[in-house]
């Protein structure tokens, strides 16, 4: 998608951003770029919106490929699986113990999601 159509696509989303602004977010992917611009949770979600995917597939590599590092911001690098994993409100980000003795998964599925949502999970796999 062009930055003119991008741009034209976030205006009739409410959330106008310039072809300049556009372009100033695609540079922050560059370590060398000068002009940056960051994006905040509306950006996010009106960009998720013109693009048709979920936020999601906006912040992560769109692999769950486990030997494809992803860095989270305070937690550091983890394989792309997990970060999905996360993401999704399937697992907590942090490592669990093997048989899970606290129960750190059930909890992270109970917080994570709505009360009428928690049933759901996996249902759509089995």
């Amino acid at each position: 998608m062009s930055l003119r159509a991008l741009s034209e696509a976030l205006e009739k989303a409410g959330r106008g951003l310039s072809q300049d602004a556009i372009n100033k977010i695609e540079n922050g992917a560059k370590p060398d770029a000068k002009q940056v611009r960051r994006v905040d949770v509306d950006d996010l979600a009106a960009l998720a919106v013109a693009l048709r995917v979920n936020p999601s597939a906006l912040l992560l590599p769109l692999t769950d490929d486990p030997s494809q590092m992803v860095k989270i911001t305070g937690v550091g690098e983890v394989g792309a699986d997990r970060a999905w994993d996360w993401v999704d409100g399937e697992m907590p980000i942090e490592q669990v113990k093997p048989g899970d003795p606290t129960g750190a998964i059930l909890q992270f599925q109970v917080d994570a999601r709505p009360a009428g949502r928690r049933m759901q999970l996996g249902a759509a796999d089995g």
